[in-house]
This record gives structure tokens, C-alpha cells and sequence, in this order.
């Protein structure tokens, strides 16, 4: 039977209809709308579902379930706890879909359903155990054990992103100091990239000081990559947390292979080749075999895909 995933993103939610194969056969979208009410919103989500299955000449009978991948937290029993893009707290997200389809209806957190389709269907396909992390605008995480998701025992588990790697560091909106999304975020490269750029007036990323907004993380790696000495920096600091930051996964869970997504992923090897030589030397057991790093294959469809899978 098909199954229907949804990505709840930040300006669009994206809407697919999911094969045995974990193929998504159709896709639609409805604009993120905080203006709308909570109910209204739902209702623009289940339309779109609506107009998939009579796009594919299916009826509600068709559809195993409705799976949803939220950037925020979901209980057990369907409530949605906290989803600040969507300004969604303690929402019946379940019980209200189920207004509209009599269908089972899950709900998950974003990373979590990544890393569930990148364990079925992407690059740690075969394993039972992966640690799938999200490098994006913030950190997030997804940890798979024994072929399932694992998020703790309140449901707040995998947030790699607020581990503290620095107690006197730089605030970080969850309200903490040193958070490792304040180093290895792309808002964080991007900071870095910008404080960089004023105390260095020979260096290449100062031509953009004049339009501080034309520093991305791209732009800190494309100087890094010349061989620019400020953009260097900020790009060894960022190697630097991030292998530190894995290294503590791989010596507290031991996963088979350590998967990388989001936008700042999309360096490859750039990001890949000194990542595999820093992050060796803060393992404990050195001698052992040690996960590989990979980065993730399903891009902007494993949320999709992921939120299909969750039962």
C-alpha cells in the first residue's frame, strides 16, 4: 500500500505519496503560513493530500498511513510540543488530522525521519545502527538503533546541536553558551566568517566587508578553499567542533557509520577529507574499527520518505 509523508518546513511544506519501494510517485506543496490558525493550516495540509490521491486515482482505503516530520517535538499520543517555525505549541496535530482522514497519522521530529529514511533508503542502508547529522541553518540529529529511531525516553533525545562544547562560549538561543550549533552551523560559519572578515583587511573575504550579507557559509569555504588565511581559520575551527562532536557520538553509542546532511554537506570531500583525519585522534578506542562518515544520498526527499516510513 502507499503511505503519505510530510515535510513541515520552515517556508513551504512539501507533501508526497510514498511506494512500497520508498519511491515518492507524486508531490505537492502548500506555503507555510504562520498567519493561518493551527486548525486552518491543517486543512490546507490534508487538501494537498486529498488532491494527491485523486491525482493517482486512490481513495483513503489505499493509504496505509499519514506520517509528518516536524522541526520540533511530538508525544506519543500525536500532540505536537513544540514547533517554533510553525508557532505550534501543545497542538493536537493527530487528532486533528484525523478530522479528515481516518488513517493512522505519525509525527516526528525532522531529523529523526531523515535519518530513518537514509537507514532504509540512503547511504546507511544495511546497517542497524547510524547517527544521521543535519548541518543546515541549525544542528539537528537522528539516531537509529537496532533499525529504529531512538529519541530518549521523553522523546527529546538526538540534540547533537546543544551539546556544550565550550562553557564560557557564545550564547546560543536555547539560552546555554557554547553550544556546538554556535560553531558548526552555517549561522554559526557565517558569523565567524563576518567577525573574520572586519579584523582582517588583506583577506579575501574583507572585499565583501562593505555588504556583510554576501558572506554565506559557501563564500567562507570557496575563500578557504584559495587558501585565504582568515577564511582558513574559521574553516579548521568549524573541522575542528565538528570532528570533536562526532567523536563523542562514536565514543558514547558506537554507530556503524556516521551520516552527514543538510546545506553545509554540500561541500563533499572539502568538508569529508580533513574531517576522516581530525575526528580519529579524539576517539577513545583507536585501535578499534570506527564508523565511517558519509554523506547523505536522498536530500531533500528523505523527509518525505522518512515521515512515510515512521509506523
Amino acid at each position: 500500500m502507499k503511505r503519505i509523508g510530510i515535510d513541515v518546513g520552515g517556508t513551504g511544506i512539501q507533501i508526497g505519496l510514498v511506494d512500497e519501494t520508498f519511491r515518492i510517485v507524486e508531490e505537492d506543496s502548500v506555503p507555510t503560513r504562520t498567519d493561518l490558525t493551527f486548525e486552518q493550516q491543517i486543512s490546507q495540509m490534508a487538501s494537498c493530500v486529498d488532491r494527491l490521491l485523486k491525482k493517482n486515482g486512490l481513495q483513503e482505503k489505499d493509504v496505509a498511513s499519514i506520517g509528518a516530520g516536524i522541526p520540533g517535538i511530538a508525544a506519543e499520543d500525536g500532540v505536537v510540543v513544540k514547533c517554533t517555525n510553525m508557532g505550534w505549541e501543545h497542538v493536537p496535530f493527530r487528532q486533528e488530522f484525523q478530522k479528515h482522514f481516518h488513517l493512522p497519522i505519525l509525527i516526528d521530529n525532522d531529523a529523526n525521519v531523515a535519518a530513518l529514511a537514509e537507514s532504509v533508503a540512503g547511504v546507511s542502508a544495511g546497517t542497524s545502527s547510524s547517527v544521521f547529522i543535519t548541518i543546515g541553518t541549525g544542528i539537528g540529529s537522528g539516531i537509529i538503533i537496532n533499525g529504529k529511531i531512538w529519541k530518549g525516553a521523553h522523546g527529546i533525545g538526538g540534540e547533537l546541536g546543544h551539546v556544550i562544547m565550550n562553557l564560557d562560549g557564545v550564547p546560543c538561543t536555547c539560552g546555554n553558551r557554547g553550544c556546538l550549533e554556535r560553531y558548526c552551523a552555517a549561522t554559526a560559519v557565517i558569523r565567524m566568517g563576518r567577525e573574520a572578515a572586519m579584523t582582517h583587511p588583506e583577506s579575501l573575504l574583507h572585499q565583501y566587508s562593505k555588504n556583510l550579507d554576501k558572506i554565506t557559509a559557501k563564500t567562507v569555504f570557496e575563500a578557504a578553499k584559495t587558501g585565504d588565511q582568515a577564511a582558513l581559520v574559521v574553516y579548521h575551527n568549524f573541522i575542528n567542533y565538528l570532528a570533536q562532536a562526532i567523536a563523542s557520538v562514536i565514543n558514547l553509542l558506537d554507530p556503524e557509520i556516521i551520516v552527514l546532511g543538510g546545506g553545509v554537506s554540500k561541500a563533499g570531500d572539502f568538508l569529508l577529507d580533513p574531517l576522516k583525519k581530525t575526528y580519529r585522534k579524539y576517539v577513545l578506542f583507536r585501535d578499534l574499527p570506527v564508523p565511517e562518515i558519509k554523506i547523505a544520498t536522498l536530500g531533500s526527499e528523505a523527509g518525505i520518505i522518512g515521515a512515510a516510513m515512521l509506523t
